[in-house]
């Protein structure tokens, strides 16, 4: 991709590697490059630097604040919202419920993107880190320790609940995926490039460098998951037509480093203190050792010495550092090599370390004789249905339940009409009756259909057949839901069977369309070029309803495969 005048979004520019591609991408002389960072001094920081660095005035562009969460909490430490409990209840909502337009157009990194309507996304934020070590084992324990207490207090149960709901790994990234996503595709980006991370720095089950006492710890584990769960929502996302380019390249060693210095030693952003201890007064071990030590100690300055900064990483000592990058350890990759591979993907070259490309040519794909053997296992069904004397539309286990909706539907056309032209020719308002008199007449189709979980919405919009149990709307939403005008239409669309006249029309539209589309493609020569032929729907002399919600799918919901 040619990158000159294109704006450039550099998530987690201020870190090591995100720092090293805008000082690469330079070369490309894109319009604008913007570097996010969690704190506004660390963008403005690194902006500053980078402007007087190439002598440019206000090429880089900083913004701020974590994308994870909604705008009005992007600046906000973690704790004060979780322990807020309208804001807390605001997170589990971004996070838990369906995605609509509200969450969406809330979140910070949607607002983000509206602001500079980035052409090219370099994602440096190591969002496996970002997530996992949220720690739900701490959060799990928490529970446990309420609900197993002496005394019953629902109220802090319920508060301990919603903390491990809001550490939940896997709704929040599934989200973070979502809401990036349909901001690209809202503002048109054309490129996402992620540095992701294996999680242990290349190494295996085996790592020494551990953050607990086990090893490996359950939480490095969560990232190293977490790592390979966004992985493969990209190979996703990449897979999805129309969507931006998506790259990722995986390190997989330690990333160093940023500079060398003498210095205070920093924890979490405070000095090490140091204590003074009297040699004279060792303490004596007993029965019981607390972890933590309620006497004061005697302060003694802080920490300083030489170290190594790493970036986001950290900061190590020399012994640390020699150790990680030790030959058969960790080792290292320096950033400006990640930014040079990220780089010369960007402008079209192949450096062959893009996971999301290695996927996609390792990956398993459908097979020419699973493709042959499909006929004759259709052709067996039908032979099956024949002797049988029925039919075998859906039972609502693949889904979605508009998947069955749909099949029923145009399966209640096939009985009635049988083919292409009776349906479409007859008017909307008879062929309204017919079905509904079929509906009427045959108890077993009937019966069968709500059955599985579909109600059947009557001709007058007033009156549904229903079994027990229905399949939209969904428990998940409560059990009982108001009945509007809106969800009335969302319902039919997602799973009911609809008889009104309006539906009808819907489908006759469909098939007009199926015939047209056939005959514009018709190819004399009968060459590969078209695969969904004349022969391919039996001259509109058959109604087959697979074939039927497959074009409906990749035509109306937009669901093609991109690679078969």
């Amino acid at each position: 991709m040619d990158i000159q005048n294109k704006k450039v979004l550099i998530l987690g520019g201020w870190g090591l590697v995100g720092s090293a591609i805008a000082r690469r991408i330079m070369v490309g002389k894109p319009k604008q490059v913007i570097l996010t960072s969690l704190l506004r001094r660390e963008a403005e920081d690194v902006c500053k630097e980078l402007n007087k660095e190439f002598k440019k005035k206000s090429l880089f562009v900083p913004a701020w604040g974590n994308v994870f969460v909604r705008e009005e909490f992007k600046d906000l430490d973690r704790g004060i919202y979780l322990n807020d409990d309208k804001k807390r209840g605001e997170l589990i909502n971004d996070i838990v419920n369906e995605l609509d337009e509200k969450i969406l157009k809330s979140s910070s990194l949607y607002k983000l993107l509206d602001k500079f309507i980035p052409d090219i996304i370099i994602d440096c934020i190591n969002t496996a880190t970002a997530i996992a070590y949220q720690n739900i084992y701490k959060s799990y324990y928490d529970v446990m320790k309420v609900a197993h207490g002496k005394e019953k207090d629902f109220d802090k149960l319920r508060v301990a609940s919603e903390m491990m709901i809001c550490t939940s790994y896997v709704p929040q990234l599934i989200r973070h995926v979502q809401v990036l996503y349909n901001s690209m595709m809202k503002f048109n980006t054309k490129y996402y490039f992620k540095v992701g991370t294996s999680g242990t720095g290349g190494m295996g089950l085996n790592i020494p460098f551990t953050h607990s006492e086990e090893k490996p710890s359950r939480v490095l584990l969560s990232k190293t998951s977490v790592a390979g769960a966004q992985t493969l929502l990209l190979f996703l996302m990449a897979r999805t037509p129309k969507g931006p380019m998506i790259k990722e390249i995986k390190p997989t060693a330690s990333i160093a480093w940023k500079k060398i210095t003498y210095g205070e030693i920093r924890k979490k952003g405070r000095p090490i203190t140091l204590f003074d201890v009297d040699f004279n007064k060792p303490e004596v071990l007993k029965d019981t050792f607390a972890s933590k030590e309620e006497k004061e100690f005697k302060k003694k300055g802080t920490m300083k010495t030489v170290y190594i900064d790493t970036g986001e990483n950290g900061i190590f000592s020399r012994g640390e550092f020699e150790a990680i990058t030790t030959n058969g350890q960790m080792e290292f990759v320096t950033p400006e090599e990640i930014a040079e591979n990220i780089y010369r993907e960007l402008i079209g070259g192949n450096t062959g370390n893009d996971v999301i490309s290695a996927l996609d040519s390792s990956a398993m794909e459908p097979s020419y004789r699973a493709g042959f053997l499909q006929h004759s296992a259709v052709e067996k069904i039908k032979q099956l249905e024949k002797k049988h004397n029925t039919h075998s539309v859906a039972f609502e286990m693949l889904g979605p339940p508009r998947l069955s909706k749909l099949l029923y539907e145009a399966h209640l056309i096939k009985l009635v009409y049988g083919n292409f032209e009776k349906f479409i020719k007859e008017p909307a308002g008879k062929s309204t009756k017919r079905i509904f008199d079929l509906i009427k007449n045959n108890s077993a189709l009937r019966n069968e259909i709500v059955s599985i979980g579909v109600p059947i919405l009557l001709p007058d919009g007033k009156k549904i057949f229903r079994g027990p149990d229905v399949k939209i709307p969904a428990m998940a939403k409560g059990e009982v839901l108001k009945l509007t005008k809106h969800n009335v239409e969302k319902w039919t669309h997602d799973c009911w069977l609809d008889l009104r006249e309006a539906n009808w029309k819907e489908w006759k539209k469909r098939f007009v369309t199926i015939m047209k589309d056939t005959d514009n493609n018709y190819d004399s020569s009968f060459s590969s070029r078209v695969t969904f032929h004349h022969n391919y729907w039996h001259n509109f002399n058959d109604i087959n309803i697979g074939k039927i919600v497959g074009w409906i799918f990749i035509n109306e919901e937009k669901g093609l495969r991109m690679k078969g």
